[in-house]
């Protein structure tokens, strides 16, 4: 019973998820509505070649080119052409190695235990590369499906070529997937996170209502915005390659593809994420005081406080300017250099408190660690 209770509540889970997937989908342009879109893609393939081979030809294996069809509608056209050609190859050759052994032998399970081992062998050729398992599913069909034929197996591998046709033809000439928005998205999402943590610390100091725990979780925050940054990273990598082989991407979108600008904010970017997370790491080890560093005084907290702010503010300012919809904002830009250069004001003020402290070796250790960090955020903000 407690089983049956854990899938039926599974269950539903996934079919909320579904529910909200599609209504997501259906609300606005969005992963969701991507990912809708080409599984509706994908069954039109297969509807399409099943139509004309099962359907109008009767050929006699036609269900390998639904088959084929329906998983090559991939995530970007370039993938669609590439794992195409590999799988052909793949087929093929399970298809051809298959036959021979078979008209050799005459013997079924003699023939499987020949073949199989083979061409799992040879599925593993690195030019097949992912695609390599499909050489042992070409010749089980092969060995599986009656009696064998020269005729027969041609016939297979003709099925396949007319499936990955079609699935490389639909994914490139229907809605074919670019991810510019899913980069723009990822970046805008990781300078946003870097503002919001950049903002907590700088109210915590200026409040001086901060402990241990809360100056642990904003290190946390500071951490994960190193995995943003990541994902970012694995964005622009998709974007570049939905735009290879695809007839309409550059055309229907606006938006340049990514290049030297989205690489550049990349950098600046993980630069961010690292001085954060020092920054918070910094500010953790004076609340939790179980390091060498001390708590700032209020003296200290408060410019540091404002530079933090201010830090903030400049990067709001580079994520509108860098990842606008229209382009490069010169206006913003111009905007951004002056957020950079309060911050060196601010800067300056900070390292004139110093020598209040010369005198303390602690206190040293985190003003210096919070005034190095605060000129690499800086340095890293000036736009370009």
């Amino acid at each position: 019973m407690e089983w049956t209770g854990r899938v039926m509540r599974a269950t539903r889970r996934r079919g909320a998820a579904a529910v909200r997937t599609v209504r997501l989908a259906w609300a606005g342009p969005g992963r969701e509505r991507d990912l809708v879109a080409q599984a509706g893609k994908a069954a039109l393939a297969a509807w399409l070649a099943w139509a004309v081979a099962g359907w109008w030809l009767a050929a006699p294996m036609a269900f390998v080119a639904p088959w084929v069809a329906v998983v090559l509608v991939e995530s970007t056209v370039f993938r669609s052409l590439a794992h195409g050609l590999q799988q052909l190859g793949a087929i093929a050759v399970g298809t051809v190695v298959a036959t021979g052994v078979a008209l050799a032998v005459d013997h079924a399970l003699v023939t499987m235990a020949l073949v199989l081992p083979t061409v799992l062998v040879l599925g593993q050729w690195q030019r097949l590369g992912s695609q390599g398992v499909y050489a042992a599913t070409g010749a089980l069909f092969v060995l599986t499906g009656g009696q064998v034929t020269v005729a027969a197996s041609a016939a297979r591998i003709a099925e396949a070529v007319f499936g990955a046709v079609v699935g490389v033809a639909v994914n490139a000439l229907i809605r074919p997937p670019v991810y510019l928005r899913d980069t723009r998205a990822a970046l805008r999402d990781a300078a946003r996170e870097a503002e919001a943590i950049l903002d907590a610390v700088a109210e915590g100091l200026a409040a001086g209502e901060w402990e241990g725990h809360q100056a642990g979780e904003w290190h946390e925050r500071a951490l994960r915005l190193g995995r943003l940054v990541d994902q970012a990273r694995q964005a622009i990598g998709w974007s570049k390659e939905s735009m290879r082989v695809n007839p309409w991407g550059r055309r229907r979108h606006a938006v340049a593809p990514p290049g030297k600008a989205y690489a550049d904010a990349l950098v600046v970017l993980d630069h961010v994420a690292v001085h954060t997370s020092g920054v918070t790491r910094t500010v953790w080890e004076a609340a939790d005081g179980g390091g060498k560093a001390a708590r700032p005084a209020e003296a200290i907290a408060r410019p540091y406080a404002d530079f933090l702010h201010r830090t903030a503010r400049a990067v709001s300012l580079y994520g509108r300017t860098r990842f606008a919809p229209g382009g490069h904002d010169d206006a913003g830009a111009e905007k951004l250099r002056e957020a950079v250069g309060e911050l060196h004001r601010t800067l300056d003020d900070f390292r004139g408190r110093l020598p209040a402290v010369a005198d303390d070796p602690d206190a040293l250790v985190t003003y210096g660690t919070l005034l190095a960090q605060a000129h690499r955020l800086a340095d890293q903000l000036v736009p370009h």
